[in-house]
């Protein structure tokens, strides 16, 4: 008899087979960044004005915010551009997702399609009037899962969209209601784990009501935060969070006495038992290792004199197992983190300050690296001037 977690692994398996590293959170690849330097040397000026590439690299903008994406199409890039993800596409193209980080319920996604040779041949919203959707993460059934931050904090909704535009998007209240950052997926268990933008957030993990046909049920499930044992190095004790709804009004992260406060949760990544988080307020990067059930600390701005990756924001996962953290300020720059917490810059966009760079993700082959500057230029003034970007080089795979 198969137990539950052989019977989730079989169902995402037949699931992931065709997914994009970026989608898997490069779940096939060892966690072995300490096998080399992070960075792929010094940046200099590239073809894009304002954007440092290293040696060997390439960028373009593929789209701009208020600014029509496919020629002679009505379809407009959303402003304030936020978490991304790539999911692959007929006949070898691709598909990039970005959430809309506006108030006011003026938030959503929207999509880009690629095909095989990288030309943009469609945009489209897949979703419209939600609130301030900051980061999310997609699924290996291919969804993206676009996270509601908003400022009222007792309704912040997960939404299940369709990156191909085939299918509306749906609420899943079961996940929770608070100020969802992000979220990953894990291969291994079938569990999503999220983040929570509050200075004294969750770390949050849901089970799943079921899988059927590798395809999980978001509409049931158990909502469980990580709490405190009194065992060292610090390990984690799942609890469930009494009222995931807020039918009693008390909000998800004061459910429970024991829980984990977190400093500003953002960006999330899992590849091969380990989970990758930000917090903001305290600037570190944390390891979780789900097979072992211990958390640590691998990169801290505060231990590091000097720290050039500092507003730690969205994360994503290279083939080598690199943790690519996006910068919410500081130096506006994608930097990448290996296992030993060594950093070095990927990519930097100038002149944009009062910016941050969002949703890093790679094309399915690999070969390219999506990511946005939120606010461009005009750093929120005008709301309309997000840009995002697509940089192509010879990433290590």
């Amino acid at each position: 008899m198969f137990s539950r977690r052989q019977v989730l692994q079989q169902a995402l398996a037949a699931s992931a087979g065709m997914l994009s590293t970026t989608v898997l959170g490069s779940a096939g690849a060892a966690h072995s960044g300490s096998a080399s330097a992070p960075g792929y040397g010094p940046l200099k000026p590239s073809n894009v004005p304002g954007l440092l590439l290293p040696d060997g690299f390439s960028g373009r903008i593929v789209a701009r915010s208020q600014h029509v994406v496919v020629p002679g199409s009505e379809f407009v890039w959303h402003s304030a551009p936020d978490g991304g993800a790539c999911f692959p596409a007929d006949n070898g193209g691709w598909i990039y997702v970005s959430n809309s980080e506006l108030r006011n319920n003026r938030g959503g996604a929207s999509s880009i399609r690629f095909d095989r040779d990288g030309t943009i041949v469609d945009a489209y919203s897949i979703l419209r009037g939600t609130e301030r959707n900051c980061a999310g993460g997609a699924t290996p059934w291919q969804t993206w899962l676009s996270c509601e931050e908003p400022e009222y904090e007792f309704a912040g909704l997960v939404y299940e969209c369709d990156p191909y535009g085939k299918v509306g998007a749906q609420p899943r209240p079961a996940m929770g209601m608070f100020c969802h950052e992000a979220v990953a997926v894990d291969l291994r268990t079938g569990y999503l784990y999220m983040t929570e933008d509050v200075p004294d957030g969750c770390l949050y993990r849901f089970k799943p009501g079921g899988y059927s046909r590798g395809r999980a049920d978001l509409d049931h499930g158990i909502l469980e935060a990580a709490c405190e044992t009194s065992t060292s190095p610090r390990s984690i004790h799942w609890r469930a969070i009494p009222d995931p709804t807020l039918g009693k009004g008390t909000a998800t992260r004061y459910q429970l006495d024991d829980v984990i406060r977190f400093a500003g949760g953002e960006g999330i990544a899992w590849q091969n038992d380990s989970l990758f988080f930000t917090t903001k307020n305290d600037n570190r990067l944390w390891h979780y290792r789900t097979d072992i059930n211990q958390l640590s600390i691998l990169y801290s701005a505060h231990r590091k004199p000097n720290a050039e990756l500092r507003g730690v924001d969205n994360v994503t996962i290279d083939a080598l197992g690199q943790v690519l953290v996006a910068e919410d300020g500081g130096n506006m720059q994608i930097v990448m983190v290996n296992s030993e917490g060594k950093t070095a810059p990927l990519i930097q966009i100038l002149d944009q300050e009062d910016s941050e760079v969002a949703g890093p993700a790679f094309s399915p082959n690999g070969d390219r690296l999506y990511f946005s500057s939120q606010w461009g230029h005009s750093g929120g003034l005008s709301g309309n001037d997000g840009l995002t970007y697509e940089i192509s080089g010879p990433f290590r795979r």
